[in-house]
């Protein structure tokens, strides 16, 4: 690797996933790494946070970088630092990915593609769920005007879901990386703490287990964590921003409560590769999505 890296021809840089909620984003980052690093839900704008996910090749690096879905509407604080978390990683990055769905597009995708060309970066538009089109020459007149809307380098197609044709695009995004030498260290997946995946993972077992039922006034932070008997000790509260939503998360017999814990402790501790003892509390912070100072304290501005 040391001298791979040393080699003129090695490339590196940052490449950006951007596009509307629910386009698949997250499942294309842990697909492309190889490794769950973003949580998916059903939900759209699951995905809060900038998230990085590291690919080691022979001759180049790719940092993917996983953003929350750009929407239009954004009327709590909260959803504008999701667009603004989005803009500045398309405005930083070396490469973007558009992430389309096929057969779809959106007033919220144009906008998406509208960022994109502010942003005079190189752009390959990636035309996500393709296992979805049968057969798949139905795509051809989508893909065909998806390439008139802008001068994108590459148009992919690609299912993050069944793995088809990301050594492509992998290729596709290595070309058109500058020349440098590795810009993390060849271990390193993500710039994420193993505190950050356990509260992100808590947050992807209530949204699957909530579904409708609240709203995205949901929030989780860790207390306290901390060693005891070998294992990993962490406590950790559920914010939700109105009083009625409490009992919904707990449950009758804090039942609801218990199958979110037991189900996020199952998945941490493969994730995490030890053994881990999770505790669950459900506190109330009216309209903390509004409250800036709530939003920084849980690391979303």
């Amino acid at each position: 690797m040391t001298e791979t890296a040393n080699d003129t021809q090695f490339r590196a840089g940052f490449a950006a996933l951007v596009g509307r909620p629910n386009v698949g984003k997250s499942t294309l980052l842990n697909a492309l790494v190889g490794e769950k690093l973003s949580i998916v839900t059903p939900r759209p704008q699951t995905t809060r946070h900038r998230i990085l996910g590291l690919v080691n090749l022979p001759h180049a690096q790719i940092a993917f970088v996983d953003t929350p879905g750009l929407h239009r509407g954004a009327r709590r604080a909260l959803n504008r630092a999701m667009n603004r978390t989005a803009a500045t990683a398309l405005a930083d990055a070396d490469v973007v990915l558009l992430v389309v769905e096929v057969l779809r597009w959106t007033d919220e995708d144009q906008l998406a593609l509208e960022r994109l060309k502010e942003s005079g970066r190189p752009c390959i538009a990636v035309v996500n769920k393709m296992d979805r089109v049968h057969p798949r020459e139905k795509a051809l007149p989508y893909v065909a005007e998806l390439a008139a809307r802008h001068a994108f380098d590459e148009v992919v197609p690609c299912s993050a879901r069944d793995a088809s044709n990301l050594d492509r695009l992998r290729e596709v995004i290595v070309a058109r990386l500058p020349h440098s030498p590795p810009l993390f260290p060849p271990e390193q997946l993500t710039d994420r703490d193993s505190a950050f995946r356990i509260t992100e993972t808590i947050r992807e077992k209530l949204t699957l287990e909530l579904n409708q039922e609240v709203p995205y006034g949901i929030a989780v932070a860790i207390e306290q964590m901390g060693e005891a008997d070998g294992q990993l000790v962490v406590s950790a509260v559920i914010w939700v921003d109105r009083e009625g939503q409490k009992p919904i998360v707990i449950g009758e017999g804090g039942e609801r409560l218990k199958r979110i814990g037991r189900a996020a402790r199952i998945e941490l501790n493969r994730v995490l590769g030890r053994r881990l003892h999770l505790e669950l509390w459900v506190k109330v912070r009216e309209d903390w999505a509004d409250n800036a100072q709530a939003l920084q304290a849980l690391g979303l501005e």
